[in-house]
């Protein structure tokens, strides 16, 4: 049943859109810090989403389906020539204030939310450090709140693997922000 109703989503794909692009946008900005190619792999993903909907079979969730066609997309993006010119200028294309605003803020003077911002620029910093693939399952794990499984599927990896890129992950960008407790990531 579950199956038939993951297929049957894909019938209304305007809702799939509205249901899904807020998750996929989020994943593509933290992934290439750059809003406008961020924007327009989202529409290539719903695009090539709609243009493969038949070959969805409800094998996966649909979250997964178009998780996985995102990263396809990054890796593409990243390997292509022509898109460079992004990847010398994204450091200037996001201003780190903004993806502050995706954590919660507990803090109400500006003092605490300066420290806050701080913690936010070390994290991304430490992150640019990472491997693709540890990067990918750090993003997808903190920022999209996937379990590890769907990490899995998404990725290709088997969840072992998975594990250990978030492992690798985790301690680098601890050991980069000065071993923070496991309760602050």
């Amino acid at each position: 049943m579950a199956q038939t109703e993951s297929v049957l989503e894909l019938a209304d794909f305007d809702e799939v859109v509205r249901l899904y692009r807020p998750r996929i946008f989020r994943y593509l900005m933290a992934s290439l810090a750059d809003r406008d190619v961020a924007e327009s792999l989202t529409q290539d993903c719903f695009l090539k989403a709609y243009n493969a909907r038949h070959q969805f079979r409800g094998e996966s969730s649909l979250s997964t389906w178009l998780t996985r066609i995102a990263l396809n997309l990054v890796r593409d993006h990243l390997r292509s020539r022509r898109m460079r010119f992004w990847q010398k200028t994204r450091d200037t294309a996001v201003d780190v204030v903004d993806i502050s605003d995706w954590i919660p803020d507990g803090a109400s003077g500006p003092e605490a939310i300066c420290l806050q911002q701080e913690k936010v620029r070390e994290v991304w910093a430490a992150v640019e450090k990472l491997s693709r693939q540890q990067k990918n399952v750090f993003l997808l794990r903190f920022v999209e709140e996937m379990e590890l499984s769907e990490i899995a599927e998404s990725t290709g990896m088997n969840t072992s693997t998975v594990k250990s890129h978030l492992y690798r992950a985790l301690r680098i960008v601890r050991e980069h922000i000065g071993d923070a407790p496991k309760g602050e990531l």
